[in-house]
């Protein structure tokens, strides 16, 4: 086992308070969906479910990964303006060391975590709002695309590493 070392931080108050919180919005929005008979009878339609599972899958990138919404991550980010080794001025973005703005920026950059948030108000939003499938079918038809662009960059990648590993080899056999 390797002992992991990091600097200390006192952040379990502030993310049982962030699981308290998402436990309760979780409450109050099952019982709002409840007493307001919005809950379908005969459940949520299995493509529905596939739609919200890829809007969920692209809403969930463009918090935690896309460049687009680097400035919603960096408001939780103590930034500084540095020169690096070479005299340009670069800036700096460190998370805190603790409170709220660490347990925040710990959420926004899991993507486990994102993900849970976002099913939760997208399923909210499917069933309380009735334009909301429009913009559920919208964002599952970007997430159907930007899953196949990972998709195929992983393949392109595989590609990439078995061409190089073939040419060491070939390398390897000449130079026996």
């Amino acid at each position: 086992m390797v002992a992991r070392i990091e600097e200390k931080n006192d952040q379990h108050f502030w993310n049982f308070l962030f699981s308290i919180l998402f436990a309760l919005l979780l409450v109050l929005s099952i019982r709002y969906v409840m007493s307001a008979g919005l809950l379908p009878q005969g459940g949520i339609p299995l493509f529905d479910v596939l739609l919200m599972s890829l809007a969920i899958f692209r809403v969930t990138r463009l918090v935690v990964y896309d460049r687009i919404t680097a400035f919603l991550r960096d408001i939780f980010l103590r930034s500084r303006t540095v020169r690096d080794a070479e005299g340009r001025e670069v800036v700096e973005r460190v998370s805190y060391i603790n409170g709220p703005l660490r347990t925040i920026h710990d959420l926004l950059d899991c993507p486990w975590c994102v993900g849970v948030w976002v099913a939760l108000a997208t399923l909210f939003s499917y069933l309380v709002f009735s334009f909301a499938w429009y913009v559920i079918f919208l964002l599952a038809i970007a997430g159907a695309g930007s899953f196949l662009q990972v998709f195929s960059n992983m393949i392109g990648w595989k590609a990439e590493l078995l061409k190089r590993e073939a040419k060491e080899r070939g390398t390897a056999q000449k130079d026996r």
